[in-house]
């Protein structure tokens, strides 16, 4: 078992502040890793304004560019286009080892034939740090990290937590202004990955040091991230706080992406243009919130999430019509039921927190379905 890393505040307090700054501005960057027009873009004009200080998360399904912009800002890959600036100085053309920055990678890359305490000391010897500041600044990162006891073991020696301890104190010893991790989490068993980001947040937050992290898990999105980048095929698809981009996505792609959702295909009976609009769904009139682009005319769909459907008895219903519907499958979970209902506007999940045991509904039910109007979310078809 890895011991868990306590970070107080007294422990931090010795820490000298990192340099300030760590803002970073990409307006229109792009990447085409073929030589000919027709190539397609790997990136294909992205631009982020990353505020110091901020942890922001690259998040897409593979190829989607997120590894590549990254890579970019890490000085591993030449734009094809674009400007990226940290600080308000131009990165472009500047070698990755001068760059204000430290980077964790998804193998850890820790070299096998030094111990903890030089794979953390190794980037401070190459910027030729006095010995005795340099023995300093290692000895503080190793408490931080609770890594103390680990300082003269090699790293096969470590379990894959504590290589990526090693890995992160590496990167934070240097003090960079931004801090950038390559899918750092996903060799780790599902327990680890739990801890491992809360101790990265919890520093992250201490230290306030810009960090941008890419990953295809939207758990650890969720959790680790001020704000969320939604890649698709180069693209950015929305920018936005975990919340909003659940709550409020831009697209169906970013609905379908983060989380699970329902899509209603819906009629707009009156639309306001201020983000309100009146729909019929499941048999019902609903006023629902909705995206600036819904028109008053048209159709429209409306996502609603598993945990926003709420699902009742229907005694002496047969017909699955407007908002009754019969359930297809039933799956237990501990701390919630989901059902897979079928209505006449559809398939629909519906998820079911701490249910009784004498309220789960068998397959074949007829049960009462209903939404919540301040549930739903309307985007244009």
């Amino acid at each position: 078992m890895v011991a868990h890393t306590v970070v107080d505040d007294t422990t931090l307090s010795t820490e000298p502040a990192p340099a300030e700054g760590g803002r970073i501005v990409l307006r229109d960057l792009s990447k085409r890793y073929g030589s000919s027009p027709s190539d397609p873009f790997a990136v294909d004009g992205v631009s982020i304004d990353i505020r110091p200080g901020e942890f922001l998360t690259l998040l897409g399904p593979s190829g989607c560019g997120k590894t590549s912009t990254l890579r970019m800002i890490a000085g591993f890959e030449t734009p094809t286009s674009g400007v990226l600036e940290v600080d308000g100085k131009d990165m472009i053309g500047i070698e990755p080892n001068k760059r204000p920055m430290a980077m964790v990678f998804q193998s850890y890359a820790l070299f096998p034939h030094l111990s903890v305490r030089e794979n953390i000391a190794y980037g401070l010897k190459l910027k030729r740090t006095p010995a005795q500041r340099l023995k300093s600044e290692v000895d503080t990162i190793l408490t931080i990290m609770n890594l103390v006891s680990f300082a003269d073991r090699a790293p096969h020696q470590l379990s894959g937590g504590q290589q990526q301890r090693v890995a992160l104190a590496r990167a934070l010893v240097m003090r960079p202004k931004v801090l950038l991790f390559d899918e750092p989490l996903s060799n780790l068993d599902a327990k680890l990955r739990i801890q491992m980001r809360t101790e990265i947040r919890r520093l992250q937050r201490r230290l306030g040091i810009t960090s941008v992290f890419v990953t295809h898990d939207q758990d650890e999105a969720m959790t680790l991230s001020d704000r969320i980048v939604v890649m698709n095929r180069g693209k950015i698809e929305q920018i936005g706080t975990p919340d909003e981009v659940y709550r409020r996505p831009a697209s169906s792609f970013v609905a379908d992406f983060i989380g699970r959702a329902n899509f209603v295909d819906t009629t707009v009976v009156d639309a306001d243009g201020g983000g309100r609009a009146m729909i019929v769904a499941l048999g019902k009139t609903m006023d629902v919130a909705a995206h600036p682009a819904v028109t008053a005319t048209g159709d429209a769909l409306l996502v609603v999430r598993p945990e926003a459907v709420r699902v009742t008895p229907a005694p002496g219903v047969d017909e699955v019509t407007g908002d009754y519907g019969r359930v297809i499958s039933t799956v237990f979970h501990g701390e919630t039921v989901e059902y897979e209902i079928e209505t006449a506007s559809g398939t629909l999940t519906a998820s079911v927190s701490d249910p009784s045991v004498e309220d789960i509904f068998a397959p074949m039910t007829v049960v009462h379905v209903a939404v919540a109007s301040d549930r739903g979310w309307l985007l244009p078809r």
